[in-house]
């Protein structure tokens, strides 16, 4: 029972951009297009390395579970935002904002980890090729996505367990979605024990894979300069620039995000960061690898012929 002068919060604004309805309006168009392009994009990637018995190895298996948890994260927050764009200080409900919020942690954090084991299979497939299949075994990959999802998972259920409940009747989130900066803002409880979790736990998911991935990639620059042919080396050059494309924007958004020091309120410069990783990113990752893949395009072309 909440206190006579405390009002029990059942739901949150979103205010987004409703101070600014022509810049609203052109975020709309823009998200439209990221949406489909993501949607489709990730779609396309999954449905192809599902039917397509060629793609039917370790790289595409990882890149399909790459595309799920594009589209997952995608679909959780974007039809909302989208929707809310025609709406003025839109709501959301108290355990939608939960539900929200922890799922797009539980993922992003997982592709934090997926990203890594990316670039060890690049690693062995370029240093050590007679051995690859040996190496990356079926069962090998499965328990490379297990852990690491269930890793995450028990890290997303300790975030919720120590999120702050009293808000003392604050319901008003300055972002487009629920993001669990914004939402610990609002608390009027403790909120230090969730922070310095938040803070501990963000630098053990970022700073240790993103380190393996530069020091892998290290390697591997190391192996591609060893290749005699030129062929060679552009073959496995090419193999590795879409993943780095990838590493890139997920990797540069989320430590701009989360690794600065972090400001008492939400600024215009956190939503964009924001954008960028919830929306850009999946939209960037089925063309960074499609438009740069022949595999992919060739599985394309195949399924489209054959459904012809």
């Amino acid at each position: 029972m909440a206190a006579e002068n405390e009002t029990v919060v059942t739901e949150f604004i979103l205010t987004g951009l409703s101070e600014y309805p022509r810049a609203q309006a052109v975020f709309f168009w823009f998200l439209l297009i990221a949406y489909l392009i993501s949607v489709l994009g990730n779609g396309l990637i999954i449905l192809l390395s599902i039917k397509d018995p060629d793609l039917h190895t370790p790289m595409y298996f990882f890149l399909c579970v790459l595309s799920s948890l594009d589209l997952i994260v995608t679909n959780i927050a974007l039809p909302n935002v989208l929707v809310n764009c025609f709406i003025y200080m839109p709501t959301i409900s108290f355990s939608g904002c939960l539900t929200q919020m922890y799922i797009g942690l539980l993922v992003v954090a997982t592709e934090c980890i997926i990203l890594a084991i990316m670039a060890y299979d690049r690693l062995v497939a370029i240093c050590q090729p007679l051995y690859y299949m040996q190496i990356m075994s079926w069962r090998v990959c499965i328990a490379l996505v297990a852990v690491p999802v269930t890793l995450c998972f028990l890290y997303t259920v300790a975030t919720a367990l120590l999120r702050p409940t009293d808000f003392c009747g604050r319901h008003i989130i300055n972002h487009f979605a629920c993001e669990l900066q914004s939402f610990l803002k609002l608390a009027c409880s403790d909120t230090h024990i969730s922070e310095l979790f938040m803070q501990i736990s963000c630098l053990f998911l970022l700073i240790p894979p993103f380190g393996f991935i530069v020091v892998t990639y290290g390697r591997i620059g190391l192996a591609v300069l060893r290749i005699r042919s030129a062929q060679g080396r552009k073959k496995a050059f090419s193999t590795c620039s879409s993943h780095l494309l990838v590493v890139s924007v997920f990797y540069g958004t989320i430590m701009i995000m989360y690794l600065r020091p972090q400001e008492k309120s939400v600024s215009e410069k956190d939503k964009l960061i924001a954008v960028a990783y919830g929306a850009l990113t999946p939209m960037l990752n089925p063309l960074i690898y499609s438009l740069r893949n022949k595999d992919v395009k060739g599985a394309f072309w195949k399924l489209a012929g054959r459904k012809i």
